[in-house]
């Protein structure tokens, strides 16, 4: 069983910035795909991104693009999301996600299914 844990929500001005990071205890994430989603009240789940870590490609869609960043720490064990320009727009709860069987990248969240807890994200003045 794989376990997900995030950290590094908070309340940031718009304009700001967030660092979430997504830990996996006692698990390589190599050969995986990591993906970030996040669901604000009233929406549904959406991707914001991933890494395929096979060669550490990365996907963003379209709302986050050259916003959103993420990397990844081989020996931490660890994927992180750095959000910068942040907008009310993204807040939302944030999660992380993975699933062994997964080979491509995909932003469907029902490919996936091991979840962390969520992170909040308020960006508000």
């Amino acid at each position: 069983q794989v376990q997900l844990v995030e950290s590094g929500g908070g309340v940031v001005q718009p304009g700001g910035s967030l660092r979430l990071s997504c830990a996996a205890p006692g698990f390589t994430l190599d050969y995986y795909v990591i993906a970030w989603f996040r669901e604000a009240p009233g929406k549904e789940r959406e991707g914001v991104s991933l890494i395929v870590t096979s060669d550490d490609s990365t996907y963003y869609a379209d709302s986050v693009k050259g916003r959103f960043a993420l990397s990844r720490d081989h020996v931490k064990n660890t994927v992180y999301l750095q959000m910068n320009s942040l907008k009310p727009e993204d807040t939302a709860v944030y999660y992380c996600a993975t699933d062994p069987r997964l080979r491509y990248g995909t932003f469907d969240p029902a490919e996936y299914h091991y979840w962390g807890q969520g992170t909040q994200v308020t960006v508000s003045s």
